[in-house]
């Protein structure tokens, strides 16, 4: 099977998805997007004002961040929640051949990292994204991985794991 060029690194806010996807592209030599930078402005206000976003809110944003893999040639790594299973089943009817990394780190290490830092995303808004988040199902294409570690550690395993499971 060919080396996966569509990825999706996925998790909550402050799981580390732009770092560690911004290393990954780097090491796969695809260019890297975040899909923060996707969001139209209403969403952004409401997340900023510390609303959590609806499935309404993010259907839009997540066909935007699918046209924005689909079209990556050849391809792109995507920092993007997608922390239910009906968004990537959304991301994955627009770009049929994505691939997921789930990060996955402690509730109290999200805490952590989310009030150590600059971002829209208020860390009130942290108990949202953890009772919405939905792990990976065997079924999706994908691997989860715990980022515990420096970026570059976590990266290489998501590549090792990645081709390991798809047989490159």
């Amino acid at each position: 099977m060919a080396e996966a060029s569509r990825i999706v690194v996925m998790g909550p806010s402050g799981s580390g998805k732009s770092v560690v996807g911004a290393v990954l592209a780097t090491r796969l030599g695809l260019p890297f997007v975040d899909a923060d930078d996707l969001h139209p402005d209403a969403n952004i206000d409401k997340m900023a004002a510390g609303t959590p976003l609806t499935d309404d809110d993010r259907g839009p944003w997540l066909d935007i961040v699918a046209r924005t893999l689909r079209d990556a040639a050849p391809g792109a790594v995507v920092a993007c929640s997608a922390l239910a299973r009906r968004y990537r089943d959304r991301i994955r009817a627009g770009a049929s051949d994505v691939v997921f990394v789930e990060l996955t780190v402690s509730a109290d290490e999200l805490a952590r990292r989310m009030t150590s830092r600059e971002h829209f995303m208020p860390s009130s808004l942290l108990a949202s994204q953890l009772a919405a988040l939905e792990p990976l199902a065997d079924d999706e294409d994908g691997v989860a991985v715990v980022n515990d570690r420096p970026p570059i550690e976590v990266a290489d395993e998501a590549i090792a794991r990645l081709r390991a499971a798809r047989g490159a």
